[in-house]
């Protein structure tokens, strides 16, 4: 299956203070949100071609036993060595039956049935990025608008991990998404094709570096 990334994510501490890092950049923050039933809240940041998602668990009970207990927020949020990311994948082909990877539904509560996420099998290992295919989202031309901080190039994450799963390497097959081993968990993220040739290192408030 043909696919790319939609939008991605970084697990942080409530708030996501650091989101103000972001827009120190010069990227615009959209409309925030809490997912219920999934026990998080999240700053978006919108791409002419994606999205940049900070999420934090808001609701620790709510989470651990909500429909989306399954995805381990309160684990990956607490734990030192979990990933703090997640990809959201959909599809290049406008026919397309089966999954990509292995893997359960998750249907939200904070969308109506039959939007339901495929989540990959990789999911209860923490020390891996969630691996998440919209099946309910038709394949779309992606306009890549022109300027500073407009569109995503490429995102490219580290994961220090031993071997990566299938689930992993299947999704590392999308389109403007690279997986690469690491000494750490670190997502770099590749704006407006570089045109101005400079980057900026936020660690150690989120663990990502920009080009652009």
């Amino acid at each position: 299956m043909k696919m790319e990334l939609d939008h991605f994510f970084i697990l942080t501490k409530p708030n996501a203070r650091v989101g103000d890092l972001l827009l120190s950049l010069g990227l615009e923050e959209s409309f925030s949100r809490d997912h219920q039933g999934q026990g998080t809240s999240n700053r978006r940041f919108g791409l002419s071609n994606s999205m940049l998602e900070l999420l934090w668990v808001r609701d620790a009970d709510e989470a651990n036993n909500g429909p989306g207990k399954d995805l381990l927020f309160p684990e990956r949020a607490s734990e030192k060595d979990a990933s703090p990311f997640g990809i959201i994948l959909t599809s290049k082909e406008s026919e397309t039956l089966n999954m990509p990877f292995d893997g359960w539904s998750y249907q939200p509560d904070y969308f109506e049935s039959p939007m339901a996420f495929h989540v990959g099998s990789n999911s209860s290992n923490i020390l891996e990025p969630l691996c998440i295919y919209a099946p309910f989202v038709a394949p779309v031309n992606r306009k890549i608008d022109i300027g500073t901080f407009r569109s995503v190039s490429n995102v490219c994450i580290s994961v220090p991990v031993d071997s990566m799963s299938e689930a992993l390497l299947q999704s590392a097959e999308a389109d403007r998404l690279e997986i690469k081993y690491g000494k750490e968990h670190l997502i770099e993220v590749f704006f407006d094709g570089q045109i101005e040739s400079q980057s900026k290192d936020l660690r150690p408030g989120l663990p990502l570096i920009a080009y652009w």
